[in-house]
């Protein structure tokens, strides 16, 4: 139980105190009138006794009598009835609430911190009205009247008889058997006479000499003279003088006749619950028709018509409303306002002269007879005190069985019962504070009612028994709980008596609680809390202070059970609620739910913030209301779809009442549906337009593209290359990459651009957690906006728009957003700005509702577009769009603690116009062969109000496609006009012509391959460099597919710039991503060697063969049949294609489904002028024809993407030699060697295919590049894929230093040197005249590399192979058989050599043996020279 005000101790003997009647004649009663005061209520605050009394119990012996109080009451004739009983409790109740700001007991509970307050004062209001209400009763006689005060006033004409009036009046009352109450102790009551007498008005004298005639009549001890009223009421005012009274009267207020007729008056009681309180005695033939006589009725006493018109339903303000205006009557009046702190003192002194030399007297003397009577009785036999008992109570029903006796309280004794003589006995000593005596006397007295099996009384021997036990000074036996269990048994069970059942369990309770048996006094408080055990209201309000105690018992424990307090406390308060207590209903839920709230109970939760909600709003707190209706639809609701929907429009229903209190008021934050803040994204300019017909507009940027942040990577660097190639190179500090799209992924520290007169989109992310559909209407982005100039000093006033001027921002809305139950689903709202400034996007403001017609929640609705939804309530609110920022951790006091950067997507910097491309490609293909060339066309329109220049592409794949070179011709701009048309420049040739090569030559600069030049960064040739407002230019594009074969994505970087410098955005961007499929062509293979013939056709010694392979890969799925090689074409700085040497006079070349082709070319050197005259970008192009139609191979496209293949190709990492030695120049010497291997001829091999299509034939054409770099290593035209190496065991041992060996390989070294034999192919010798013929043979040494080489030539080398000689004869070499010779760089050298044979035969005259090292080398690097191909020789005889 909560803390009270009073201990136990005190508790119990100022709930049982002697009661004394007060009898006054109608001027007495005027005169008290006087101070608004009944003469009851005038000794009210004195009433208890300042001062120990003593008095002498039947043994003697001197007992002390502490803190007595006694209990003075007007007579009344009228029992109290039970619905006024039942209002005085309710509204005794309902008066009582927490007092503000009272700091509340902080309870640590485990986990749990809970703020309880520590006192309930309503409890112990409830409790000390509901024992002060008692009805009296015939079993017991602790409220009975011990003595009568006779009041008359000493302005009376004859005080003396109206004294006899009086107490013939009370006599008749007390005596009269019609009179059933109020009940007397004794016949011989106590009657003390009171003269009042006025000081202000009265004669003094004659008071005194009435007073005297009183003494001489009632004795000294049995009259009193009061002295009252020394102010005159007209003087009242004059000084100030505390009021006692007012803490009584406040209580008991509702006792005041007048209070009844002040005002209308609802009592909170059943209608047909209106019997009086004799039926709860248990006594069932008692008398209940009261005499009429001329005293007032009980205060307690309701109108019929009052108590037959009452609700148990209505709000709690209108049940108290009779409370509530006697307060208010109450507190402009002033009590005792004739009374001196005099006066305050006589009356004082008159109690304590009462209880001295009256009252205590009387007790004594009254204990003393009873105690005599009861020796006597035991002095008698058992068997003769039956007889007397049985005389004495020959009103008693018959015997009857105990099974009977048990269910009926029937049994009645007579007033003069010895029985009856014992409890009085006992009920005295209990009053005077005497628990041994008392104790003693119930225990004997419960024996004998047990006996007799009156059940009723036995209950409240056993019930006053365990409390006199327990006050007994010095605690002689220890509190005989059991006596109390038995009590409240006998009176729920067998009596039917729940007054005193409850009685019981409030005093045992708190007997328990006092020695902190909490688990008892918790069990014992909820055994009374039943449903069935009461019925009606007063039911409900006592169950609910029952349990709220109980409550507090468990959380007051040792170990406190702070969920049994949780549980009990929501029960109290739903039995508040039934009750009509309100506020204490409201108290209750808000004290449990501290426990509750946070640990996963979501469906206690939500029934606690349900009833918080209705009652809040019952009692007009709307703000509480709202708040605990938020919670419900906030939390992941595990609700059924029907209770949510309740929920939802109890909400809607609560905010719209609050709404309506404050129209003009701030928009109130919704809490549906769910935004999920850091998923919203801003999008900064104007929505994609649709592709038209062949027209495809660039992809650009959306809300509808997945962020991809490798993708997103790539266009920061085509952006950072594009920006650096135009700062000539540098990336300028204040750079910083264009975001069109913000995300949770970008980096959003910085203040975004936005441009004047295009739009922003928000996109919303909305979640709803319910599963009823919500329906937003007239949905729209809340915002505020500052003005400012950029180009020049900030306006000086700063303006807030915040509900939206259209002239600065316009916003867009959507009328109707449905959020079906349980979606997620976007929302994309729009801005205009027409002003430069900073703008901030605040929030969403929207109407929230519910879809009429979908209680349950069960039926998804289709999407908002198919037309109006009829909303059943809404409330118009908003939500704050507050992004947190990524989480800092850069710095040491960063990483140390928590702070987060911000985050102003939402806070754009709106700038002046910039000009706005937009670019549109025409008969742009989505699939390609590999290497196909195709001709598109690309429109450029700018749709702003501003000039834009400087237009740039940048893409990494530039090999894809070109826009011609500088030097080209451009074709005729209309798409249509060249559609049949080749891609190429074409010349026709004479087709006798033979195969051989057609020179031409250009620069890579022309084409934008340059030295040091970005060959991704494209500019794109607009006229005049410029594209005036509203202007569009279409340029051709080509495009070659990619030589993989699959799907592949190209982006393409527009860069442009206004020709008006901006200060905040220097130039602007476009994107587009390409793609393209592409499926297999032909495939390339190449390789080159050095041809052994002595010379060529101009005498030069240096050429080489080239050999090509083409094959077709095409598996005719995109209905290609044939392929047609209609040219080859070399390119290169010193090499050139000279002639065809295929044997095959078919120049027809034609390659059907996976056919392979060969062919073998001559290459030559360029010619010394041509060499001496290009610079080192200059390159010559050779045409090898085999149709009739010349491709000039130099002239764009076809020189564009060689260009762009060979820089490509450049870019790759090439595999370098990893050399490991001690000495550089060995590795300078191999580099050496290299490069005589190296050949810088490119190979492009020009193709045409015929393609059927809805039975049309197309001709397809293209391209395939091979560049060959190393001599007689293959080249291919598609790239290789890289073989993973194999999985090699992990060794655990460290490898021993193995240094590799610096040599270079054999192919490296046969290249350093190239020999060459020049000699007759037959030789006719006549041997019948000379048997030696003798053969002049030239020996062409050519040093291949740059540097000087030392040769040795060795002739001595005999070949050994047996097949060898099978077939070639032997021959002898004379003269010299070892020349050294020293080569210049890139020198010829020439040795006549003679061969001697013998006889006729072929000849290999290969077998010369060269060795070569570096001169400035000491190692040589010794191998045979080209042993390869055989020079055979026929000698003949003539």
């Amino acid at each position: 139980m909560a803390q009270c005000v009073q201990s136990v101790q005190e508790l119990i003997p100022d709930s049982f105190v002697p009661c004394v009647a007060a009898l006054c004649s109608e001027e007495a009663e005027r005169l008290t009138r006087l101070n608004h005061l009944s003469f009851a209520e005038l000794l009210k605050p004195f009433s208890r006794l300042t001062s120990e009394v003593h008095m002498r119990d039947p043994n003697n012996q001197l007992h002390i009598i502490k803190n007595l109080k006694i209990a003075v009451s007007n007579i009344v004739t009228q029992p109290p009835q039970s619905g006024a009983i039942r209002k005085l409790l309710n509204d005794v109740v309902s008066g009582s609430q927490p007092a503000e700001g009272l700091v509340a007991n902080v309870i640590t509970a485990g986990d749990y911190d809970l703020n309880i307050s520590a006192t309930t004062p309503w409890f112990e209001s409830y409790r000390e009205t509901f024992l002060q209400s008692m009805p009296a009763s015939d079993h017991e006689f602790l409220n009975h009247y011990l003595a009568c005060m006779l009041v008359a006033s000493s302005s009376e004409a004859e005080p003396v008889e109206q004294f006899s009036k009086l107490s013939q009046e009370q006599h008749r009352i007390q005596h009269n058997n019609e009179c059933s109450y109020p009940k007397w102790f004794i016949p011989n009551t106590l009657k003390y006479y009171v003269l009042l007498h006025d000081v202000s008005a009265g004669d003094e004298q004659r008071a005194e000499s009435i007073y005297e005639e009183m003494k001489q009549k009632y004795g000294t001890q049995g009259c009193y003279l009061l002295k009252i009223n020394s102010r005159a009421s007209n003087r009242a005012s004059d000084e100030q003088i505390p009021d006692p009274w007012s803490q009584y009267l406040q209580k008991s207020s509702i006792q005041n006749q007048e209070s009844y007729e002040d005002g209308p008056c609802i009592v909170t009681s059943n209608k047909n619950s209106d019997s009086n309180l004799l039926s709860l005695d248990g006594l069932d033939n008692e008398v209940k028709d009261g005499l009429p006589n001329n005293f007032r009725v009980h205060p307690l006493q309701l109108d019929q018509t009052s108590d037959s018109s009452n609700s148990i339903d209505g709000p709690d303000h209108v049940k108290s409303a009779s409370l509530h205006e006697t307060k208010k009557g109450n507190t402009g009046i002033i009590h005792g306002a004739c009374l001196t702190l005099t006066d305050h003192d006589r009356i004082r002194q008159f109690i304590q002269e009462f209880t001295f030399r009256g009252l205590l007297p009387h007790i004594e003397k009254t204990i003393r007879q009873l105690n005599d009577q009861l020796i006597s009785r035991k002095g008698l036999s058992r068997s003769l005190f039956s007889a007397t008992k049985k005389w004495f109570s020959g009103s008693k029903v018959p015997e009857k069985s105990i099974n009977e006796l048990k269910n009926t309280s029937g049994l009645l004794y007579p007033p003069e019962a010895p029985e009856l003589q014992i409890r009085k006995m006992a009920d005295l000593c209990f009053l005077v504070q005497h628990y041994d005596l008392a104790y003693s006397c119930y225990h004997t007295a419960k024996k004998d009612f047990l006996n007799d099996q009156a059940m009723l009384y036995a209950a409240g021997a056993l019930e006053m028994a365990a409390v006199s036990a327990f006050l007994q000074p010095g605690a002689p036996r220890p509190y005989p709980a059991h006596y109390m269990d038995t009590a409240i048994q006998t009176y729920r069970d067998i009596c039917k008596n729940m007054v005193l059942a409850e009685r019981c369990v409030l005093l045992s309770a708190e007997i328990l609680k006092s020695q902190s048996k909490y688990s008892e006094a918790a069990a014992l408080l909820i055994r009374l809390t039943s449903e069935n055990t009461w019925k009606g209201m007063d039911s409900d309000l006592r169950s609910a202070l029952l349990l709220e105690q109980a409550a507090h018992c468990f959380i007051n424990m040792k170990a406190p059970m702070v969920r049994k307090y949780a549980f009990h406390m929501i029960l109290a308060g739903h039995r508040f609620s039934k009750a009509g207590q309100k506020k204490h209903a409201l108290r209750c839920y808000c004290q449990a739910m501290q426990v509750y709230k946070g640990k996963g109970w979501s469906l206690a939760e939500d029934h606690i913030n349900f009833t918080i909600g209705r009652q809040s709003y019952t009692l007009r707190q709307l703000d509480n209301a709202v708040s605990a209706f938020r919670h419900i639809l906030i939390n992941e609701s595990k609700q059924s779809a029907a209770q949510q929907g309740a929920f939802l429009r109890e909400y809607l229903y609560v905010y719209k009442n609050v709404s309506q209190l404050s129209p003009d008021g701030p928009l109130p934050q919704l809490p549906l549906p769910y935004i999920n803040s850091s998923a919203t994204r801003v999008f900064f300019g104007h929505d994609r337009r649709p592709a038209d017909g062949e027209k495809q507009a660039a992809t650009h940027v959306s809300l509808d593209q997945e962020y991809d942040s490798e993708s997103s990577q790539q266009w920061r660097e085509l952006e950072e290359q594009v920006v650096a190639v135009v700062n000539k190179g540098i990336i300028p500090s204040n750079f910083y990459p264009t975001q069109y799209c913000l995300n949770s992924y970008s980096d959003n520290s910085r203040f975004p651009f936005a441009v004047v007169e295009e739009p922003i989109t928000v996109e919303v992310a909305f979640r709803n957690p319910l599963k009823v559909p919500l329906l937003l209407t007239d949905l729209s982005l809340l915002w505020k906006f500052q003005p400012k100039d950029f180009s020049g000093k900030d306006n000086e006033e700063v303006k807030q728009l915040v509900t939206g001027e259209p002239e600065m921002i316009g916003a867009e809305v959507i009328s109707e957003f449905l959020i079906n139950s349980e979606e997620l689903k976007v929302a994309r709202l729009k801005l205009f700005p027409h002003h430069v400034g900073e703008l901030h996007i605040l929030g969403v403001v929207y109407n929230l509702g519910t879809v009429q017609g979908q209680v349950d929640g069960i039926g998804a609705l289709p999407g908002c577009h198919t037309g109006k939804y009829s909303l059943s309530l809404s409330v118009r609110g908003k939500q704050d769009l507050e992004i947190q920022g990524p989480r800092l951790n850069n710095t040491k006091e960063e990483k140390t603690s928590i702070k987060y950067g911000p985050d102003r997507r939402l806070d754009p910097i709106i700038t002046e116009e910039m000009p706005l491309l937009e670019v549109f490609f025409i008969h742009f293909p989505t699939g390609l062969l590999c290497g196909e060339i195709r001709k598109a066309y690309v429109e450029f329109v700018n749709v702003s109000k501003c000039p834009l220049t400087g237009l740039k592409v940048v893409s990494k794949r530039p090999e894809f496609f070109t826009f011609g070179g500088n030097t080209a011709v451009l074709t005729p701009l209309s798409p249509s006009a060249s559609e049949n048309c080749s891609a190429y420049k074409t010349v026709v040739t004479d087709s006798t012509s033979v195969c051989t090569a057609l020179i031409s030559s250009a620069s890579s600069v022309d084409f934008g391959i340059g030295i040091g030049s970005q060959p991704e960064v494209i500019p794109v040739p607009l006229p005049d460099t410029v594209l005036l407002p509203g202007a569009s230019v279409q340029l051709p594009m080509w495009l070659r597919g990619p030589d993989e074969e699959g799907v592949h994505e190209i982006n393409f970087l527009f860069y442009y710039e206004s020709v008006k410098k901006q200060p905040k955005i220097r130039h602007r961007i476009l994107r587009h991503t390409a793609v393209i499929c592409t499926s297999r062509s032909l495939n390339v293979r190449a390789t080159v060697c050095r041809s052994n013939s002595l010379e060529d056709e101009e005498g030069r010694g240096s050429n080489m063969l080239v050999f090509v392979d083409v094959e077709n890969t095409n598996t005719s799925e995109a209905g290609v049949k044939e392929f047609h090689i209609v040219q080859v074409s070399s390119s290169s700085k010193h090499w050139k294609l000279q002639k065809s040497v295929n044997l095959s006079e078919n120049k027809d070349a034609k390659l059907a489904s996976r056919e392979k082709g060969k062919f073998c070319f001559k290459a030559i050197k360029c010619e010394e002028k041509e060499v001496a005259t290009q610079s080192s970008e200059k390159y010559t192009f050779a045409d090898i024809i085999f149709g009739n139609e010349q491709i000039i191979s130099s002239a764009s496209p076809c020189a564009d993407f060689f260009y762009r293949s060979l820089s490509s190709e450049l870019k790759k990492p090439q595999t370098q030699l990893s050399v490991h030695t001690e000495k550089q120049s060995i590795e300078d010497a191999v580099r050496l060697i290299q490069k005589c291997s190296e050949v810088d001829l490119n190979i492009v091999i020009l193709w045409k295919a015929y393609v059927v299509e809805d039975s049309k034939q197309l001709i397809l054409e293209g391209q395939h590049h091979v560049i060959l770099r190393t001599i007689g290593q293959e080249a291919f035209s598609y790239p290789q894929k890289q073989e993973l190496p194999e999985m090699e065991l992990l060794k655990f041992f460290r490898p021993e230093n193995t240094t590799v060996s610096s040599r270079p390989s054999i192919e490296q070294l046969s290249n350093l040197i190239k020999t060459s034999l020049h000699y007759p192919e037959s030789f006719n010798h006549p041997f019948h005249q000379k048997s030696l013929c003798l053969v002049p043979v030239t020996l062409l040494l050519s040093n291949c590399s740059t540097a000087d080489v030392d040769v040795i030539v060795d002739l001595r080398h005999k070949t050994t192979s047996p097949e060898a000689l099978e077939i070639h004869g032997s021959f002898t070499w004379l003269g010299q058989t070892q020349y050294k010779l020293q080569l210049k760089s890139q020198e010829i050298h020439s040795l006549q050599l003679k061969a001697c044979f013998v006889h006729t035969g072929v000849y290999n005259l290969g077998t010369p043996r060269v060795f070569a090292k570096l001169s400035d080398q000491v190692t040589v690097f010794e191998t045979s020279q080209q042993n390869s191909m055989p020079a055979l020789i026929i000698i003949t005889n003539v």
